[in-house]
């Protein structure tokens, strides 16, 4: 699927962001965006290109910290043929690839001392030196890095040089997350459930119902937009009935009956075990299998009862998948009074 390359919301928090994203687009000046996972850094980053005067020119992106240590230079400056072992033709680093545009550098935190020490000298006289290389090359580059460390506290612990975060920080935007969008988390799950939906040939959209809205509102969202995303696909993707609104939302994929056991052979999400003085005296049953049998089964019409007979209601309620609960219901022959 095609990336996100959309601005989506209306809340203040983040139309002053948007803002200021513009303003700055117009300097040729370094830019730091900060934000939590899934804020859309790089999606900021894009804007900060288009709106330029580089326009026209590359943008290239580069995850810092997706490189090893002993990598990471030879990517962002490139190398001469024989400069170490594997080298064996010469190529451009991304600084090269991005002349005359911008070089979006995302997980900035995570460059090595070696890598910022020569980012320093690239961002201060605009030349960079291939590994291997004895002349330098000169670079029109525009830098916009991206991090969700706190930079300062990183140069107080001298993980970060400080003649660095001088020069990258002509400007700092800082994104705020989901949870302080207001309003925005309604518009944005109706944007993807309504995209997915069209994926998926549906003849309309029906839109999430309040229930699952609110939900979603209430919810915290430590992933923002790229957790919404995910989720609000999922719920229109395992929905049935097109006609209805969306009604059930899974936060968590991986919470499931059948979790893996730990190597401790307790499940991480398993509850704490009672003491058995805890527990009421039982009358025992002479047939256990019938008894256990007997109890789903009330449970089952128990629950259809309390919710109408909605099963996507009902499974809900019972903390089981829709098929899940279909699995049972034709197990205890009540499929059709389930209907």
């Amino acid at each position: 699927m095609e990336r996100d390359n959309q601005f989506i919301g209306q809340s203040l928090a983040f139309l002053d962001s948007v803002e200021r994203v513009s303003r700055a687009a117009h300097l040729n000046r370094p830019v730091l965006v900060i934000g939590e996972r899934g804020t859309g850094k790089e999606l900021v980053a894009e804007r900060l290109h288009r709106l330029s005067t580089r326009w026209d020119g590359p943008f290239v992106a580069m995850n810092c910290a997706a490189l090893t240590e002993t990598l990471i230079e030879a990517e962002l400056f490139g190398h001469e043929a024989g400069a170490f072992t594997g080298a064996t033709r010469a190529r451009t680093g991304r600084f090269e690839e991005a002349d005359g545009g911008t070089l979006f550098l995302d997980e900035l935190g995570t460059l090595s001392a070696g890598a910022q020490e020569r980012l320093l000298r690239a961002v201060e006289y605009g030349e960079i030196t291939r590994i291997g290389a004895n002349k330098p090359v000169r670079v029109d580059v525009r830098i916009v890095a991206a991090t969700n460390e706190h930079l300062p506290a990183m140069v107080d612990q001298g993980r970060f040089r400080a003649d660095l975060l001088d020069r990258l920080s002509f400007d700092v935007i800082t994104l705020p997350p989901l949870r302080a969008r207001d309003g925005d988390i309604a518009q944005l799950a109706d944007f993807f459930g309504r995209r997915m939906a069209a994926e998926l040939d549906w003849p309309r959209w029906p839109g999430f119902d309040h229930e699952a809205m609110a939900e979603m509102e209430a919810y915290p969202w430590p992933g923002n937009i790229r957790e919404l995303r995910n989720v609000a696909e999922r719920a229109v993707y395992r929905w049935d009935d097109t006609s209805l609104p969306v009604g059930n939302i899974v936060f968590d994929p991986f919470v499931s009956p059948w979790q893996p056991m730990t190597g401790q052979g307790l499940s991480e999400a398993a509850p704490a075990e009672k003491s058995v003085n805890d527990a009421p005296p039982l009358t025992l049953p002479e047939d256990f299998r019938a008894a256990v049998h007997g109890y789903e089964r009330s449970l089952l019409e128990e629950a259809l009862r309390r919710h109408r007979h909605n099963q996507r209601a009902t499974a809900k309620a019972l903390g089981l998948t829709y098929d899940q609960l279909r699995h049972c219901l034709k197990k205890h022959g009540l499929l059709e009074a389930a209907a």
